[in-house]
């Protein structure tokens, strides 16, 4: 072959056919990186509504707790130690002991 000439060799229509199905996986592959990253992208912002809607309930929890002290507190006050049946609604007081 002389110097400085290059012979050009022209690609099969199988070979032409198999580098335009390579493109495409990668074309697929990339596009599935993107779907992937925009629904961790939707799934971080549903955790952080998540993570804020259970915070939300951990204060009310609280506030259930402080508010039932709160309550028992004033009906000791009001009707001393005792045992409550919910169902009934009737509250027992606790016999005192006596010393001599």
């Amino acid at each position: 072959m002389p110097k400085g000439k290059t012979d050009e060799i022209k690609f099969t229509e199988e070979e032409l056919e198999k580098i335009k199905e390579f493109q495409q996986k990668y074309l697929d592959i990339q596009m599935g990186f993107g779907q992937a990253d925009i629904t961790g992208m939707r799934l971080d912002v549903q955790i952080d509504n998540l993570d804020a809607f259970k915070e939300d309930l951990r204060s009310q929890f609280s506030a259930v707790q402080e508010d039932e002290r709160e309550f028992i507190q004033e009906i000791n006050e009001r009707y001393g130690d005792g045992v409550l049946d919910p169902a009934s609604g009737v509250f027992t007081p606790n016999k005192e002991v006596q010393t001599s």
